[in-house]
């Protein structure tokens, strides 16, 4: 069974920066699309960046775009997402999401990803 832990959470001060890491084990990583996702208290699981196998196209929710960068290491079987310009609304936990590529796939749905991780938490301070 594929495996993906995400690292980097932490509590930050709004205009703030971290630095979120998803490594992944037993999955064919370049094959797959990756994504990371956020939770926060209350509400549903929301799509926040996504990246092809390839390393283009990337995706983002509008709210992030600008201030977050989604990136991927092949060799090392890894993708990271750059937060920057920190927001208390940017408050979650941050999961990390793995799905084969096909056609026709929308990978902004949670739905469409087959391997998840545990998530980190990211706080942000006003």
């Amino acid at each position: 069974q594929p495996q993906l832990v995400e690292s980097g959470g932490g509590l930050v001060q709004a205009g703030g920066s971290l630095r979120l890491s998803c490594a992944t084990s037993r999955l064919p990583f370049s094959y797959y699309y990756m994504g990371w996702f956020r939770q926060a208290p209350g509400k549903e699981r929301e799509f926040v960046a996504a990246i092809r196998w390839s390393g283009v196209p990337t995706y983002y929710v509008d709210s992030v775009k600008g201030r977050f960068t989604i990136s991927r290491d092949n060799a090392k079987n890894s993708v990271v997402l750059q937060m920057n310009s920190l927001k208390p609304e940017d408050t979650a936990v941050y999961y990390c999401a793995a799905v084969r590529e096909a056609n026709g796939r929308d990978y902004s749905r949670a739905g469409v990803y087959d391997y998840w991780g545990q998530g980190t938490q990211v706080t942000v301070s006003s």
